[in-house]
């Protein structure tokens, strides 16, 4: 199977560009909460968070994620811990259900495939961009957090410029229309490329 992965910074519309794809059939793995499914279902991963951030991190069997995200918030080598168990076992679970897929080929939806050094794991990336302006306004709307707040997750992302060089696709996403007309080309550009890898 052909493996697509879709990133941008937030605010950026990946997700949209995500619902855009799935309208030709394509499946859609969203990482992020298919991460946060497997941190509470999977006993190894519970296993593994237990034994590196202590008991309290689950309460009642759920993953209590304010204390763990007080945990890794501010210090990078608690974060990279959390990523070490997380990052692999999403993967697994990735490659298991892209094989479950039919299609010419499927999309991971992941935030931080640069960030987590998952490139390696797809055949082709697509940087989604958004001016920074458009991406403010969004992300604050969306999660109803301050522009501060909004900004320094920003500044813990790369850039769209850094995503633009490792990728192999880069959309814009400012008018909808556009848009719509963007993914369409899009859609049948990775449709080739994945019958001909396929062949």
């Amino acid at each position: 199977m052909y493996k697509v992965a879709v990133t941008g910074g937030i605010g950026s519309g990946k997700s949209k560009v995500c619902e855009l794809l799935a309208t030709y059939g394509v499946a859609i793995y969203d990482s992020d909460s298919r991460a946060k499914q497997l941190m509470t279902s999977s006993e190894e991963i519970k296993r593994a968070l237990v034994e590196r951030f202590g008991d309290a991190v689950y309460v009642d069997g759920e993953l209590n994620r304010s204390y763990l995200a007080e945990r890794v918030f501010c210090d990078k080598q608690e974060l990279a811990s959390l990523n070490a168990i997380v990052h692999p076992a999403v993967m697994r679970d990735f490659d298991r259900w892209a094989e479950e897929q039919s299609g010419d080929y499927v999309i991971l939806e992941s935030a931080i495939l640069f960030e987590a050094g998952l490139e390696n794991r797809v055949d082709a990336v697509i940087a989604v961009m958004s001016p920074v302006e458009l991406r403010l306004e969004r992300a604050m709307r969306r999660d109803g957090a301050s522009e501060a707040k909004i900004r320094e997750r920003m500044s813990n992302q790369l850039t769209d410029d850094e995503r633009c060089e490792r990728s192999k696709y880069a959309i814009v996403n400012i008018l909808l229309d556009d848009l719509m007309e963007d993914v369409e080309q899009l859609h049948r550009r990775l449709s080739y490329d994945a019958r001909t890898h396929n062949a």
